[in-house]
């Protein structure tokens, strides 16, 4: 637990820590997408482009059309909630572009990354002083127990 705490302190910060506001954080949902049941699985949203369209015609009641005044802050978009932005690595090499960046953004390991692979990056990543997100997945073998 010792060196936990340790490694936990010496975790590079944020170089600005801005609070992240969202206006809008309800899905956009397509025009009568209760009426069909494919779209039931996953809501994309469409444009409503039909002639007659109340919904495209912004009359009262009909929910909000998507549009430019909802986009977020520049600063903090793709912000995580720690501050940092995300970058996706797949093998220890990636690493070396954030030699300079490590108050800007933050290591994610690939998906299918294996573990002796993850475990190489998760090395390299703490001699850069690299924040890691998901560094001990896949990582709990009898070894280290």
């Amino acid at each position: 637990k010792k060196k936990h705490k340790e490694r936990e302190r010496m975790a590079p910060q944020p170089l600005v820590k801005k609070p992240i506001v969202k206006k809008r954080t309800t899905p956009w949902k397509r025009w009568q997408w209760h009426r069909h049941a494919k779209l039931n699985q996953r809501i994309t949203w469409r444009r409503p482009k039909g002639i007659d369209s109340c919904f495209r015609r912004r009359f009262k009641g009909k929910g909000k059309l998507v549009n430019i005044g909802y986009g977020s802050n520049k600063q903090t978009r793709h912000l995580l909630p720690n501050g940092f932005k995300k970058y996706p690595v797949s093998n220890p090499q990636d690493l070396e572009v954030l030699l300079m960046q490590n108050r800007k953004y933050c290591v994610e390991i690939a998906k299918g990354v294996s573990s002796r692979k993850r475990a190489a990056i998760v090395q390299r990543a703490a001699q850069l002083n690299l924040r890691v997100t998901n560094g001990q997945a896949r990582l709990n073998t009898e070894e280290n127990e």
